[in-house]
């Protein structure tokens, strides 16, 4: 019987497949690889990794050492979890491992890899980091953004003046205030508007509870683990769902930032050589049409550069703020201390500005301590070697993921005194700080690859937490729901964990998020304080 030439065809390739995979087996062999798991056929790792993925490799590093070596499915990957390695992959070696591997996520929620964060590394990516650094967030510029900020926490101040004896959900506030500060510096003005899509005003094109939820999908899908991205010959049957979800939120990313980019570009067409640029789009539409650049800058590169913006200034910041939030108010040695200094360096008799936040050493090491005990990213953004190196002795080959665990690094007990324990007093007087220059302390990455825009980050969470805690002062009662990612109390009533202290209530559960963990909500209801009083009838 003839065998047909097709099956002819497959059995070569089949064999030409194996060969191929076993060759490449004593290749990996004769590695001297990091200590690791024994990974399982086809899916490698990935069964040892929880909903919490930091914490699940924090676990094994304590089995294996700072430096191990995993496979998620196809492919190779190592994992720092102490300081050393933290400065090998971000400073000594960073250039090695500077470029990024290709996901879902960049694809389809950042047009192609063409914001800051999933571009590989290239002629490309270093002009979009001059643009970030030389441009959108210079100190000049951040500066005379100044007014804005102080606006929208001025609002957000009477809206809980104005509610302060209902329960209001803190997270909710805290996403408008950092929404409109975003949409004003970046877009020129507001375009979202709390009412429903029947009552939206002609200024405003998607309801702001609908841009929240927007925003919150973009964070979780670019922080799963999807199955297609690490087996690709099962990326087409999209197991889990998340790339048409991918696909669904990228197409309404793009009516949006359509209908922004058309708006701009009229006002530059009306005003015609009267123009000049009011916000971060303006400036990007400029560079736009600089034939001087190194590689131009397409329209789906702007829409990319303003979605990561909108995400790194609005729900990143909300996430931190409130987590200091909540851990001052479960502590009230901290929360004292907090107001004391408020009282001795701002006064009662004005709000605290955005220069006095450096004058504030109490507050800033509250910052630090939360940074330190919930980064936001808790295991940065994914890196990929661009080349063979090797660490301590062993081999790191070429295109190997490489992930730094800077939560497991922030609760390391030879690094810190009592890391589980919320103490910002740690902080004070000491010379850590944020910036990539320690590598105790890294919520913003490090190297080439740290956030461009960390000083926007630090002013809009130093000037929250500051004027939160001035306003709350010693009267918040009520009930605070606080979902938590890390931390479960003894069950209350109905079967909720509960804690209390001064009256308020901490309903504490586990919901796990972006980059393996996500955030908080919290509710509370707060009387009016005499600072509170005082100074809102002012406003």
């Amino acid at each position: 019987m003839e065998i047909p030439l097709s099956a002819i065809y497959l059995a070569i390739v089949l064999v030409f497949t194996l060969l191929t995979a076993l060759a490449g087996g004593r290749r990996r062999r004769k590695l001297n690889l990091p200590p690791g798991p024994r990974p399982w056929p086809v899916i490698g790792n990935l069964n040892l990794i929880g909903r919490l993925p930091y914490r699940s490799l924090a676990a094994l590093a304590q089995k294996h050492g700072p430096l191990m070596h995993l496979r998620f499915g196809s492919f190779p990957v190592v994992v720092g979890s102490s300081v050393d390695m933290a400065k090998f992959f971000l400073k000594t070696h960073d250039l090695s491992f500077v470029s990024r591997r290709k996901t879902a996520a960049g694809k389809y929620t950042f047009y192609n890899y063409s914001d800051i964060g999933w571009s590989p590394y290239g002629p490309y990516w270093r002009q979009a980091r001059r643009i970030c650094i030389m441009e959108l967030f210079t100190t000049k510029r951040l500066d005379s953004y100044q007014y804005i900020r102080v606006e929208e926490v001025r609002c957000l101040l009477q809206d809980l003046f104005r509610s302060a004896e209902t329960p209001v959900l803190l997270k909710d506030h805290l996403f408008t205030i950092n929404l409109n500060i975003m949409s004003r510096m970046v877009l020129g003005r507001k375009y979202t508007q709390e009412q429903s899509l029947s009552s939206v005003a002609p200024t405003a094109i998607v309801p702001q509870e609908e841009f929240k939820e927007m925003v919150e999908e973009l964070l979780l899908l670019n922080g799963v683990i999807n199955v297609g991205d690490l087996i690709p010959w099962l990326n087409f049957l999209d197991l889990q769902g998340y790339v048409k979800r991918m696909k669904m939120l990228g197409k309404r990313f793009d009516r949006f930032l359509e209908h922004v980019l058309d708006e701009h570009n009229e006002r530059r067409r009306r005003e015609g050589k009267a123009f000049v640029p009011r916000d971060m789009a303006d400036v990007l539409l400029e560079l736009a049409d600089d034939d001087g650049l190194e590689v131009k800058l397409e329209r789906h590169c702007l829409k990319a550069f303003i979605l990561d913006m909108f995400v790194a200034g609005t729900d990143t910041s909300t996430i931190t703020i409130e987590w200091a939030i909540s851990e001052i108010l479960k502590r009230p040695e901290t929360f004292d201390k907090a107001t004391e200094e408020l009282d001795r360096v701002i006064g009662r008799g004005r709000w605290v500005e955005e220069e006095d936040v450096h004058r504030l050493p109490y507050i800033e090491a509250i910052v630090k301590e939360t940074m330190r005990m919930h980064p936001v990213a808790p295991l940065l953004i994914p890196r990929f070697s661009r080349e063979h190196t090797t660490v301590d002795g062993y081999d790191i080959p070429a295109r190997t993921g490489v992930l730094v665990n800077v939560w497991a690094i922030g609760r390391d007990p030879a690094v810190w005194d009592a890391p589980e324990e919320f103490r910002p007093e740690r902080f004070v007087g000491s010379p850590i700080d944020v910036k990539g220059h320690h590598f105790e302390l890294l919520p913003f990455g490090a190297g080439r690859r740290m956030c461009p825009g960390y000083s926007l980050g630090l002013k809009l969470i130093g000037d929250g937490v500051a004027h939160d805690a001035q306003n709350d002062g010693s009267g918040v009662w009520g009930v605070c729901e606080l979902h938590r990612r890390d931390r479960v109390l003894p069950a209350g009533p109905g079967g909720l964990p509960v804690a209390r202290l001064r009256g308020m209530a901490f309903n504490l559960t586990d919901i796990g998020g972006i980059g393996g963990g996500k955030t908080l909500n919290s509710a509370f209801s707060s009387p009016p304080t005499t600072r509170q009083v005082g100074n809102a009838r002012r406003s």
